[in-house]
């Protein structure tokens, strides 16, 4: 807070993540990603996005595996952004699942020798999430084949070895306009069954299934217009 005192409002992101703000390689980056990136939130502000994790962080659900979760953002002396907001895609499914009232645990090693990003306790599901780069970044030309490209990521690896995984595919780094290209056209992402979804600064959050999850999302997930 003496480094970065406009940390000093948001007292539990601030010891949730401090392994990285504090690591010696990382914490440039990392609090540059929240500092002058909105933490990959687009069209929010620093305080937007900082107000939005510690509502989420400050409930507690992930006090358990805080050093697990918060080491994911990373603790390099390059900025790796893709990575940083697929990491934070993490923390937004978390809110979804905590919203839907669900009980879970990240990060669960399994037999297959993969581990997936959470096991949910009742109804027993296993999740995947996944978090495309809008168009804009990236070699696929429209909304649609961007979400599909990064859930075929994962086709072969994760989901290959468990083929009821639920994927997340959270469409947060993409803006309005192509955001509204996916709820109009509600493409599939290639895998069953999948939460396609983007969530806004404010915790609200619309989107759309594809198959028949486990899990009812109903609450925290608004239908897109």
């Amino acid at each position: 807070h003496e480094e970065s005192p406009w940390l000093e409002p948001y007292p539990h992101l601030s010891w949730f993540f401090l392994p990285v703000f504090m690591s010696k390689d990382g914490r440039e980056t990392t609090r540059k990603f929240f500092d002058e990136h909105a933490a990959g939130l687009p069209d929010a502000t620093r305080d937007d996005a900082l107000e939005f994790y510690e509502a989420l962080l400050s409930t507690g659900i992930l006090d358990d595996h805080r050093y697990t979760m918060a080491s994911k953002l990373g603790t390099s002396e390059s900025m790796d952004l893709v990575r940083m907001r697929a990491t934070m895609a993490e923390f937004n499914t978390a809110k979804l699942l905590t919203d839907a009232g669900y009980a879970y645990e990240p990060e669960v090693a399994l037999d297959s020798g993969y581990a997936l990003d959470f096991r949910v306790a009742d109804p027993s599901a296993l999740v995947e999430v996944t978090r495309p780069e809008p168009p804009t970044r990236r070699r696929a030309g429209t909304p649609s084949a961007a979400l599909r490209e990064t859930v075929d990521g994962k086709r072969n690896d994760q989901l290959a070895a468990h083929s009821g995984a639920i994927v997340f595919v959270d469409c947060s780094s993409f803006r309005d306009g192509e955001w509204q290209r996916i709820a109009t056209n509600r493409p599939d992402a290639g895998h069953e069954p999948a939460v396609i979804y983007r969530m806004r600064p404010d915790g609200t959050a619309t989107g759309y299934t594809c198959g028949n999850p486990a899990l009812d999302l109903s609450v925290p997930l608004t239908e897109p217009a």
